[in-house]
């Protein structure tokens, strides 16, 4: 990034760790329950990247003027986490008889089910980027766009580093068939209330 302010890639990435914090628990989950499932760890690296892109083209567009997404649905993104925290539940229950299918899940998390994840968790994201976006010019907004989606590969290390830790890992291992939905119910139910959806 020849000439670029590096106040402005500093900023990027504190804003970056600040919004998507939560992130790294989600993360942690859902490499855990994909432990030992092949190409898992990459279905959730497909999937942080595709739920961010989502959020970063909303951000852009909203930025640019053009609205993508109203603002009175971005609550209703809370149903994303909600169904499948209640999808993983019953999944959990039904397979209460099973400890290992249990714990890991078929094949583990799908990339599609982790980017719906990303983008409800991000969907307040979007308040904190717009405006910074709009503010940063093209310039300054391509930087941001550079240094997140740098920033994701990053988080998803991260998230799978410390779903790999033994102390943790075990942990995540008994605990994560149930933490995970809990998890994704707890933000989806965030979302909903917090964004007043359903008159809530």
């Amino acid at each position: 990034m020849t000439g670029v302010n590096p106040g402005i890639v500093g900023q990027a990435v504190g804003l970056f760790a600040i919004t998507n914090v939560d992130d790294l628990v989600i993360l942690a989950l859902f490499f855990a329950q994909g432990a030992g499932h092949r190409n898992a760890a990459l279905r959730v690296f497909l999937g942080q990247y595709l739920g961010f892109a989502a959020i970063l083209a909303v951000s852009v567009a909203a930025a640019l003027g053009a609205t993508l997404l109203p603002e009175s649905l971005i609550p209703y993104l809370g149903l994303l986490p909600l169904v499948l925290g209640l999808k993983a539940a019953w999944e959990a229950w039904r397979d209460h008889g099973d400890p290992e299918e249990a714990r890991t899940g078929p094949g583990g998390p799908k990339a599609l089910e982790v980017a719906a994840v990303t983008l409800a968790n991000g969907g307040d994201n979007l308040g904190v980027y717009v405006p910074v976006f709009a503010t940063s010019g093209l310039g300054g907004m391509s930087v941001y766009a550079v240094v997140f989606l740098v920033l994701v590969a990053v988080w998803c290390l991260a998230g799978r580093f410390f779903a790999t830790r033994p102390l943790v890992a075990k942990a995540l291992s008994r605990w994560g068939h149930i933490l995970l939905p809990l998890v994704l119910i707890g933000i989806g139910l965030l979302i909903l209330i917090e964004g007043g959806a359903f008159g809530l």
